[in-house]
């Protein structure tokens, strides 16, 4: 087929816009449609691991059974022992949140609680225990505060913890002057790691968080 000047220049530069067109669909809707692939690929932050559950679950209880024998440790996620370190660790950890000193500098108070309580817990009691307001009204008044603690309830167990319901009591001299103050919590001690460790507390008429796994 034979073209005139005028045909050519025509066709030229309709083959000039297509490949113009290819260049642009090329440059730019390539890489969106590359996009999904580069974000699966992207890695993620690493999630921090929970508390390991039990090694097995518990044994039940298939006889037939009787109130004079029964053994409701056969039953619950945590065994005996387990469950007594718990209620002991929980106990002795809010007597020992209530204890302190005016003279007694906020880095012996948090180390003191170091061996009760999870690594995040440990943070935030050290934090608290720094509060410049909060020294300074206690040097102020010369506060000493001597912390004991009864267990009233359990309640909630869950695979990897238990809560507490915990009473704390504070015998407190302060400016010549002595008082006792009394506070209920819900305490969590949760499996951490080989151990046992509080894992958080609340006011028990707040609520508190219950399975960490």
């Amino acid at each position: 087929m034979n073209l005139n000047d005028r045909q050519r220049r025509f066709l030229f530069g309709g083959l000039v816009v297509l490949l113009t067109a290819i260049g642009l669909y090329l440059t730019f809707a390539a890489p969106e449609d590359d996009e999904p692939a580069r974000q699966e690929a992207r890695p993620s932050g690493t999630p921090t691991a929970g508390p390991i559950g039990p090694a097995s679950p518990p044994p039940g209880i298939q006889s037939p059974v009787n109130p004079a024998e029964f053994d409701i440790y056969r039953l619950l996620p945590f065994n005996r022992q387990e469950f007594a370190t718990a209620a002991d660790l929980a106990q002795r950890f809010v007597a020992a949140y209530g204890t302190y000193r005016f003279d007694e500098p906020p880095e012996t108070y948090a180390a003191r609680l170091a061996g009760f309580v999870s690594e995040d817990l440990r943070g935030q009691l050290a934090r608290d225990a720094g509060t410049p307001g909060l020294l300074e009204e206690r040097r102020r008044t010369k506060v000493v505060a001597q912390g004991s603690a009864s267990l009233d309830q359990v309640r909630t167990i869950e695979n990897n913890s238990i809560i507490f319901v915990v009473t704390g009591t504070q015998r407190v001299t302060e400016g010549g002057a002595e008082s006792n103050d009394r506070k209920r919590y819900a305490v969590t001690v949760a499996r951490d790691g080989g151990s046992l460790k509080v894992y958080s507390f609340q006011p028990a008429d707040v609520g508190q968080v219950g399975d960490t796994g």
